[in-house]
């Protein structure tokens, strides 16, 4: 129980005790005037009633006021529960089209890279292929040359051979 029920029963109490003490006094009659009319009443029991009538008033504009506020927060509930939902459906939203500029790029990305890797596979072999050429033309024009000086060679020694004898 919260501080406020506890000191609102403890002065119900405290004046229902006064009432019970005094209740002589308050059904003693008094001439009471009513502006247009005068009565013979208790006063104590007039007023008693004025402040139950007052408590039952406040009472009930109480539970009004807590009705309104628990309807007002039951339809904000439903509002931002609502919004969040909103909110969740555009997040996924922007997650699934992040997904897929992101599957879109890397797609591109693999095809550069296929295409590069292809292109440069391309290039290679026609690299091998001019260095095998080249490689081929170097080894023929050294065995020309290793040709050519064995011919040189052999000359050179077919003459040197010839020259003593003459």
């Amino acid at each position: 129980m919260s501080l406020r029920t506890l000191f609102l029963m403890l002065v119900s109490v405290l004046l229902a005790v006064f009432v019970f003490l005094n209740w002589s006094a308050f059904m003693t009659p008094t001439t009471l005037s009513l502006l247009f009319a005068t009565v013979e009443a208790p006063l104590g029991l007039l007023m008693l009633g004025v402040t139950a009538l007052l408590a039952a008033f406040f009472l009930t504009y109480l539970v009004y006021i807590q009705t309104t506020v628990l309807l007002d927060m039951r339809r904000t509930a439903r509002e931002l529960k609502a919004q969040r939902d909103l909110a969740n459906q555009a997040e996924t939203s922007r997650f699934t089209d992040l997904h897929n500029f992101l599957e879109t790029r890397m797609q591109k990305l693999e095809a550069a890279v296929t295409e590069a890797q292809s292109h440069t596979g391309t290039r290679l072999d026609q690299l091998e292929g001019d260095l095998r050429s080249a490689v081929e033309h170097a080894a023929n024009t050294l065995s020309s040359y290793i040709g050519e000086l064995e011919d040189r060679m052999e000359r050179h020694t077919s003459d040197a051979a010839v020259k003593p004898a003459t």
